[in-house]
């Protein structure tokens, strides 16, 4: 299996075997950091590192380069210095992301109308349609990287397959810029050997759980017992990975990306441990949440929350919603009331706020009167500030002055990304 820092990587030969395929998964190597290379040639070569220079943040993405010292996504910045100290430390920027992205999805659409962005830097294209125009799926992604790396000088590695989770697993074990096809008939032994934690959804934890029972491979969930997985997993889940276990993944690319959550999180320049100031916060993040969610025409039916404590120690809570809503003060009180569930009142580094089971506004029954009238006329003032200044020009009275703990070195993370 490929890893992250490039180690172990695979790739197919030329003319290989793709019978059997037509789902792509192309993923963009060190999008972030090769976004900003192009910027600046002089980190060419270097161990780049995006993100604030704030031993208090946290990694965005980090070049191939850095990831060979052991620096990952997600990784607080502190210990990515440590790790390489030689690091070129750039703070992100995001219009200048999107603005490549924008570039690369329009190259995936002239092969095929049927692309899927997981992100801002990968996508699914079905190509099956495609073939009497551009070639055999294999010949498609070998023309899209040609293309990308020739009209936007970035790099991407390609997963070739019948099914979106092969190809994606596939596209991961090639990287960085690779090409790996496999083929229909070639879909069982290609995951037989694969750990578990290689497959696409499968998160530590469900990991752990499979291990435990001595399930380590794709190949073991495959001949576990029914009743073993669903210990391990529940119901659900463990007829999901069965499935997935034996190459069927009946999930079809959709160009219509429906969101599942809007979240928004803030990390804090020094931790903090009053409860008043946290509960000024996440009311604040709830604003932020319920303005995306009233632009998107969505309602929350569930809220969660997100605390990482001072040694990094990170959970989440989250409940249904009695009503589908997205009035701030609603989410917010909701929130408030998660945090309050919570047994620890060690001083907290992040806090984070996230609406959940989203379907569209005015989907649920009309009373005769609503209770949140007042608090809607304080969201309109919000959404018409949004839309006329810019995101916080207009906040709560209690918000004025701006939170001390506030770490405005820290930049806003965009959503999904993987690189």
């Amino acid at each position: 299996m490929g890893r992250s820092d490039g180690t172990g990587r695979r790739v197919s030969s030329p003319g290989a075997d793709d019978s059997g395929t037509g789902i792509l998964h192309i993923d963009m190597d060190a999008f972030f950091a090769a976004v900003e290379v192009l910027h600046d040639p002089s980190l060419a070569g270097e161990p780049v590192v995006i993100g604030a220079p704030d031993g208090r943040s946290v990694v965005s993405s980090a070049s191939y380069e850095a990831r060979r010292y052991g620096v990952r996504s997600a990784m607080p910045m502190a210990r990515a210095i440590q790790l390489c100290p030689r690091a070129r430390i750039v703070p992100p920027s995001f219009e200048r992301y999107r603005e490549a992205s924008a570039r690369v999805m329009d190259i995936f659409r002239a092969f095929t109308p049927l692309v899927e962005p997981l992100s801002i830097d990968e996508a699914f294209l079905d190509v099956r349609g495609a073939r009497r125009l551009w070639g055999s799926p294999g010949e498609i992604a070998r023309m899209i990287r040609e293309r990308v790396r020739d009209e936007t000088r970035l790099v991407c590695s390609v997963g070739v397959a019948g099914t979106k989770h092969v190809a994606k697993m596939a596209s991961t074990m090639s990287k960085p810029d690779g090409l790996l096809i496999v083929p229909g008939s070639e879909t069982l032994a290609f995951l037989e050997p694969l750990s578990v934690r290689a497959m696409w959804g499968i998160g530590p934890r469900a990991a752990e759980a499979l291990e435990a029972r001595a399930i380590r491979t794709i190949g073991d969930v495959r001949r576990a017992p029914e009743h073993v997985l669903s210990r391990a997993l529940g119901d659900a889940g463990a007829a999901r990975i069965a499935q997935l276990a034996n190459g069927a993944d009946p999930r079809e690319v959709q160009t219509q990306r429906v969101e599942k959550s809007v979240s928004h999180e803030e990390t804090f320049e020094y931790d903090v441990a009053d409860a008043q100031t946290l509960r000024a916060e996440l009311l604040r993040l709830a604003d932020r949440v319920a303005v995306r969610l009233r632009k998107a025409g969505a309602e929350a039916g569930g809220i969660a929350i997100k605390v990482r404590f001072s040694d990094f120690t990170t959970i989440t809570r989250s409940q249904a919603l009695p009503e589908a809503t997205d009035v701030g003060q609603r989410l917010g009180e909701a929130a408030r009331a998660l945090f309050a569930a919570v047994g620890r009142r060690d001083p907290v580094r992040l806090i984070g706020v996230r609406a959940e089971k989203l379907r569209p506004a005015g989907g649920s029954a009309v009373a005769l009167w609503d209770d949140d009238e007042d608090w809607r006329r304080v969201d309109g003032a919000l959404d018409d500030a949004a839309a006329r200044f810019g995101s916080g020009a207009v906040t709560r009275a209690a918000f004025l002055g701006g939170s001390p703990t506030r770490a405005p070195a820290v930049p806003p993370r965009p959503p999904e990304i993987s690189d």
